[in-house]
């Protein structure tokens, strides 16, 4: 066990975390709801610490990131944990098991490990991925800070239901996130995912003020969070509230975890779904989970020309110079554009 961060001590033995918006009270020798943060003598700790479950060299692309340093690699990993219990999770073999009480397992790996790792892979970034990071926040926030003395970018990729605390612990070290937004729908949120809209729909606009590189996923599920009024709100919520220049990703889906009796995303649905995000006015917005290049392509906003085209997860060619079209000279959102 390694001492956790971001918690109170309570006068009754119990400790209140203050890592994610569930604000677990903890009694001693119980865990969080996401499992990994125990309380042992009045004193919280975490199971998580260097204990890594998955990692691997990824494109960014697959974050999916698409206006960050695109065309780079990233060393993504990730440990057990997570605080939502969502049906459709499709690392549920990593995010679930310690919900029901069982062991925190992985490879030990220290922060400095981890920099190692990632400076011999050639990657230029580290993603914390793959479970929820938040649970993990200490052994993240320690490998960024070694991440950015070696030169290495940070990603977060989470489900947004953090704590401002956690937010704000992290606003030196974290440069780009993907964050879920899951649906527009506070019943989908308790009934499915095990938690609140509002404090993601906050989170969101709270990441947009700490300057971080913002893109957007939505896991579109049938007869779920699909039909278009919700994905009006929610396109609308991403045009007004973080702008027109973040990108939304739209993520088929396909039978997972407790959702298996659920058919994947029909593609008219996935086509209707980019058109309402261009009809509110998004400037990029992108198709993933299924074999179609044209709507991950980036458009130039301008003139509509292909500047960044992809082929599966991968940059397959750039029509940009210094992140503007090469066709017309416009400026491409994003952080390190070719």
């Amino acid at each position: 066990m390694h001492p956790a961060r971001l918690w109170k001590k309570l006068p009754d033995g119990r400790v209140s975390c203050r890592l994610c918006a569930h604000f677990c009270r903890i009694a001693d020798g119980s865990r969080g709801l996401c499992g990994v943060r125990v309380n042992k003598g009045g004193a919280l700790f975490t199971l998580a610490y260097e204990r890594v479950a998955a990692a691997n060299l990824d494109p960014v692309e697959k974050k999916p990131l698409y206006h960050f340093h695109p065309g780079s690699r990233t060393f993504s990993f990730g440990t057990m944990g997570c605080n939502l219990s969502c049906a459709f999770c499709q690392n549920y073999s990593l995010s679930q098991p310690p919900r029901q009480g069982k062991a925190v397992t992985g490879e030990r790996a220290t922060p400095a490990d981890l920099v190692a790792a990632a400076k011999r892979s050639g990657a230029t970034s580290i993603s914390y991925t793959y479970s929820e990071p938040t649970v993990f926040f200490e052994l993240m926030a320690d490998t960024a800070v070694l991440a950015h003395e070696a030169g290495l970018g940070n990603i977060m990729v989470s489900n947004g239901f953090s704590s401002r605390a956690c937010l704000d612990a992290l606003a030196g070290l974290i440069d780009a996130a993907n964050i879920d937004l899951k649906a527009m729908d506070p019943a989908f949120y308790e009934q499915v995912c095990g938690a609140k809209l509002a404090p993601v729909l906050k989170n969101l606009v709270h990441i947009r003020r700490l300057g971080w590189w913002l893109e957007v996923t939505t896991l579109l599920i049938p007869g779920r969070n699909d039909d278009d009024a919700q994905l009006t709100r929610l396109a609308q919520f991403l045009a007004n509230e973080l702008g027109v220049d973040t990108p939304w990703h739209i993520s088929r889906f396909h039978p997972d975890f407790a959702m298996r009796d659920v058919p994947p995303t029909p593609p008219e649905r996935l086509e209707r779904a980019y058109a309402i995000g261009r009809e509110a006015g998004l400037r990029y917005v992108y198709v993933g989970n299924v074999h179609d290049d044209r709507h991950n392509a980036t458009l130039c906003p301008s003139c509509g020309a292909v500047v960044l085209a992809r082929a599966g997860m991968g940059l397959a060619a750039s029509h940009t110079h210094g992140g503007a079209c090469d066709a017309c000279g416009a400026a491409i959102a994003g952080r390190g554009l070719p």
